[in-house]
């Protein structure tokens, strides 16, 4: 694992690659304000080649090369960014100052300056998404090494604290449309009532194949108030 993580860490990832860029310059800052790329002779530029950035782990490398042959004429290594090792002038978008290294301890500052404001943005952008990563690795790391001094999930419930369940009420009313069965049908599609619990009915019952007999009119008297017009007859015939 050991031998992994070495591989790892000397693979060298280019992150952007810019075909033209000016080198300047750059007087020494007499005081703490930002620098201004105005005072640089922006007309005679000390050098011309192409800027490469490259990562290699969790620094970035800004690299001046020459066009056609790749030889490296200097380069920044950057370890923080925004930080000292690369900063914007204060009176345009298009230029940074870098600081070189040689790789024996010595250290200078330059200007640099892009012709195209998109890759002044391209270079911007790809040290902030290297660093924002090496962030990123630093918290997952640190995750992994304590993991249970992470945020944990409270699901207790607190002092005083009460749920109220809301349940919807399913019973139906007596008497309503859902409880009422349908009525049969009788002859010709009229509803029949059914008849009152233990009650008799009115109507003689004849045995099968039998029908009651014809009503018997009582005679009526002139005069005389129809009262008790119809009555049955008990006595059934056979049909």
């Amino acid at each position: 694992m050991a031998a992994m993580a070495a591989e790892e860490e000397e693979y060298e990832a280019v992150l952007c690659v810019k075909p033209a860029v000016h080198v300047y310059r750059v007087p020494p800052r007499a005081s703490n304000r930002g620098y201004r790329a105005a005072e640089w002779q922006l007309d005679q530029p000390a050098w011309s080649g192409r800027l490469r950035i490259t990562a290699k782990g969790k620094i970035a490398y800004i690299k001046l090369e020459d066009k056609t042959s790749g030889e490296l004429f200097a380069q920044a290594p950057v370890e923080q960014f925004p930080g000292i090792a690369v900063e914007s002038v204060t009176d345009s978008s298009r230029y940074f100052v870098i600081r070189i290294e040689d790789g024996n301890g010595r250290r200078a500052f330059i200007g640099v300056g892009f012709v195209d404001r998109g890759d002044a943005f391209d270079f911007n952008v790809a040290l902030q998404d290297h660093f924002k990563w090496v962030r990123q690795q630093s918290e997952l790391a640190k995750q992994a090494e304590n993991p249970d001094q992470g945020p944990k999930l409270d699901l207790g419930f607190k002092e005083g604290q009460t749920i109220k369940l809301n349940i919807a009420n399913m019973k139906k009313k007596e008497g309503t449309a859902g409880n009422t069965r349908p009525r049969p049908a009788g002859p010709g599609g009229l509803s029949l009532l059914p008849p009152p619990p233990g009650g008799k009915s009115s109507a003689p019952v004849c045995p099968s194949g039998e029908r009651p007999s014809s009503l018997s009119v009582p005679a009526q008297l002139p005069g005389t108030p129809i009262t008790g017009m119809w009555s049955y007859s008990n006595d059934c015939e056979a049909l």
